[in-house]
């Protein structure tokens, strides 16, 4: 009979805005715009990160990997939105969506892990100067950018076959705007605490230990930045940290809020729960990935002088 429920399910209704469709349209254009600065700020930094070779160093590599992992993790979700908004048939098949809820979480989980090597990556640039060539050399910054990716890959899959070998018997209703991995464990007709104890543990695993390495890097980071005299120097040290942190509070603060708050079977039903939890999850997909070129590069000197420099080749060269 287990297995007949398992089967039973071919496809999900994506509920997101239904039933407001004004809503679904202003959300529409609103994240259209949205996704469109997301593609040309993280692009045009991905563009310039790999052209110009002044920015060839681990910072700007790290940036590079941070704005390629913001393109693919929007791509695994609005674009699929945006048609569902504009869509009666707002249904997804069962494979497609244990799809895309695995891009998702890995995209998720890696950007988590990368944010935390981001930040030790400016604590050894701001605290060992000297020793930051040695530290953060080739053997080590590519391994350590290329981490993050395998363990975002595993957490997704791990997480995703527990989902997917649910039984789903209860209804085909997903009340949000994607196949969200807490969403889609809601309609299952079995016990999914052991599913919650193994999110709660990755997400621990995941998402903790990277924010306790940014609190570290970023408290020793500002406590360098205290002992320069140079008042303007000190000055901008702390306008780049804080807007950093503003991208983790954002980020950090989304997937706690989600992932790690208590859940007892009322609120587990409760629709009014269910649109803060859509309205945030929609934040957390489409502000963090859209603001990181702002505060990450596109205010930065050298990727201003950088973008100039190649606008120039490219008019001289017509």
């Amino acid at each position: 009979m287990e297995w007949e429920n398992q089967t039973v399910l071919l496809e999900f209704f994506l509920k997101g805005l239904s039933g407001y469709p004004r809503l679904e349209l202003l959300f529409f254009v609103l994240i259209l715009i949205m996704y469109v600065f997301i593609l040309l700020g993280n692009g045009a930094l991905l563009l310039i990160s790999t052209l110009d070779s002044h920015l060839h160093t681990p910072m700007y590599f790290f940036l590079g990997k941070l704005s390629f992992l913001d393109i693919c993790y929007t791509a695994t979700s609005i674009p699929s939105t945006l048609v569902s908004f504009l869509s009666e048939r707002k249904t997804i098949s069962f494979s497609g969506c244990a799809v895309q809820m695995f891009l998702g979480l890995a995209m998720g989980t890696t950007e988590c892990v990368l944010l935390g090597v981001m930040a030790f990556d400016h604590y050894v640039a701001i605290c060992n100067p000297l020793r930051y060539p040695i530290i953060m050399s080739k053997n080590s910054y590519v391994p350590m950018a290329t981490g993050p990716w395998f363990a975002g890959i595993v957490n997704s899959a791990v997480q995703t076959v527990f989902v997917v070998q649910l039984p789903f018997c209860r209804n085909n209703v997903i009340n949000h705007f994607s196949c969200e991995i807490l969403a889609a464990m809601k309609l299952a007709c079995a016990d999914i605490s052991g599913n919650e104890f193994i999110m709660l543990v990755v997400t621990t695993l995941f998402t903790l230990m990277p924010l306790l390495l940014i609190v570290i890097s970023y408290s020793l980071f500002i406590s360098s930045i205290l002992k320069v005299h140079s008042s303007e120097w000190r000055s901008k040290a702390f306008s780049t940290c804080l807007a950093h942190l503003t991208v983790v509070i954002i980020f950090y603060g989304t997937i706690l809020f989600m992932y790690m708050k208590p859940k007892s079977k009322e609120t587990l039903d409760s629709n009014d729960l269910d649109a803060t939890d859509k309205l945030i999850s929609m934040f957390y997909g489409v502000m963090t990935p859209m603001v990181n070129p702002l505060i990450y590069s596109l205010r930065n000197k050298n990727v201003k002088e950088s973008v100039k420099l190649l606008l120039m080749k490219r008019f001289i060269s017509k």
